[in-house]
């Protein structure tokens, strides 16, 4: 990989983002000097094999260990092949792979080396994005939100908006454009608002042998436990305020509450269920946005799209609707932060991650020699 240098719009950055619905790696660039989006570039999209997802479910909860330790090596090879591809990147955002959430307890943990990434691309790194937020008192998550506020500006937004973003997990970031930063107070609200993709896909795997219920057609084919769904509503998180955060596995009794459906049943009230989630979380926004625009694997469910169409206030459409591309948003997302943390610019605020104060997150691996 060549090493480019900065123009007067920013620096050209690759990022990379492997996400709970362990699917693969996704990667992206983007132009930017961290506050304003001038350009987006390339893209690529490396799926996980079934042998490598096994490897990463195996690993999922741990915080160290043999597990932990194979699927960091997983993480690493899939990430330096995607990224190796690119050609003109100045700095790379890795986000690495999640293995386990707890702010509130021991951390968090994504596995994956951004020095190995740096010496193997001899493109400086930025990575562990999460660490320093948790440990000023911060949830680590999301961390897409001052991304998403550039993207408001971006297209132009004059009325709040919020980005749901519908991966292993669901999380919602409200924005209201007439802020001069997504640092001033008022300007941003995120929060995780429950389990999206993560459980139906584990479903599906479990009872099909299949990897996601693609255009939603087992969910289409079945019919809504109203009482597994008024069971799963009634979870705490739900009444919590934000920011909150999640972990891919925090709701396991969701697996309980329909394991005695058929298969049609189950998917279309994990569904639900995901939908509902959101439908909650709404009521914590402080005006209701313009509209939702919806990011991520769930927003390709015309199930789910519909489900939170009736259930919300505002349209509900996919991010493609303002020019943004779906399934590269994340990436794009930690394309951008690095750059902020390469400029020592904050990447969340107390709205965002309920972190005490201002932080810039991540590490910075420069290639030796």
């Amino acid at each position: 990989m060549m090493k480019a240098k900065g123009g007067e719009n920013g620096l050209r950055a690759l990022g990379a983002m492997s996400g709970t619905s362990l699917d693969g790696v996704d990667a992206a660039i983007v132009e930017t000097d961290g506050v304003v989006i001038h350009h987006f570039g390339a893209s690529h999209y490396r799926a996980y094999s079934r042998e490598e997802q096994e490897v990463l479910e195996a690993a999922l909860g741990h915080w160290s260990g043999p597990e932990a330790e194979a699927a960091a090596k997983v993480v690493e090879a899939a990430h330096v092949e995607v990224l190796g591809g690119f050609e003109g990147a100045e700095l790379v955002g890795f986000h690495g792979q999640t293995l386990a959430h707890e702010p509130r307890g021991r951390g968090t943990c994504q596995v994956g080396d951004g020095q190995a990434l740096a010496e193997a691309l001899g493109v400086p790194v930025v990575w562990d994005f999460r660490t320093a937020d948790v440990e000023l008192g911060g949830e680590g998550a999301p961390l897409a939100p001052f991304f998403h506020f550039a993207c408001a500006k971006w297209f132009g937004a004059t009325a709040p908006v919020a980005f749901l973003n519908l991966g292993g997990v669901g999380n919602l970031t409200w924005v209201d454009p007439a802020k001069s930063g997504p640092e001033y107070v008022g300007a941003l609200l995120a929060f995780d608002t429950g389990p999206a993709n993560a459980p139906i896909n584990d479903l599906l795997r479990a009872r099909r042998g299949l990897s996601f219920d693609e255009g939603g057609k087992v969910a289409a084919a079945g019919t809504v436990a109203t009482g597994a769904l008024e069971l799963f509503l009634q979870e705490a998180y739900f009444s919590r305020m934000p920011p909150k955060s999640l972990d891919r596995n925090d709701f396991p009794e969701m697996m309980d509450l329909v394991r005695e459906l058929s298969d049609e049943d189950a998917a279309a009230t994990m569904t639900a269920m995901c939908a509902a989630s959101v439908a909650q979380g709404m009521a914590h926004c402080p005006t209701p946005p313009s509209r939702v625009l919806v990011t991520g694997g769930g927003r390709h469910n015309p199930v789910l799209m519909e489900m939170l169409q009736v259930s919300l206030e505002c349209p509900v459409v996919p991010v493609e609707d303002v020019g943004l591309d779906g399934d590269m948003l994340e990436a794009q997302a930690f394309a951008y932060l690095a750059v902020r943390v390469a400029r020592g610019l904050p990447t969340s605020c107390p709205a965002t991650t309920g972190v005490m104060a201002l932080v810039g997150g991540g590490t910075v691996s420069e290639p030796v020699g």
